[in-house]
């Protein structure tokens, strides 16, 4: 089996932007696309107003469990929004971590050195 290196690519300039929360997609989903009330979309789901409603706000996590719920109702991917979720995350963490990550030296190591 040949041993691929995959290929890095360095961004230039960082995101000034945050990732788009996927609540704002999904809410797009099932007001202009599905056009559901989101309280019946709720209901169908399975679960309460409020906690569609703090998703598509903007102000909840989309974890497997409601990407699976939403996925199901809609037909869209699951995994776009987790993406979506974990990149959102990433940026404000990164944005938080700001100076401290700045401090940190990297200790990198060379996997085919020590495959070898």
């Amino acid at each position: 089996m040949e041993n691929r290196k995959m290929t890095e690519y360095r961004v230039k300039r960082p995101l000034q932007v945050a990732p788009a929360h996927p609540g704002e997609l999904m809410r797009e989903i099932i007001e202009e696309h599905v056009k559901l009330p989101i309280a019946k979309a709720a209901r169908e789901m399975g679960i309460t107003r409020a906690a569609l409603y703090t998703v598509l706000n903007g102000t909840g996590r989309v974890t497997a469990d409601m990407a699976l719920l939403f996925g199901k109702l809609t037909g869209a991917m699951p995994d776009l929004f987790l993406h979506m979720q974990d990149s959102h995350d990433l940026w404000h963490a990164q944005q938080k971590l700001r100076v401290r990550l700045a401090k940190i030296k990297s200790v990198r190591t060379d996997h085919a050195a020590a495959s070898a």
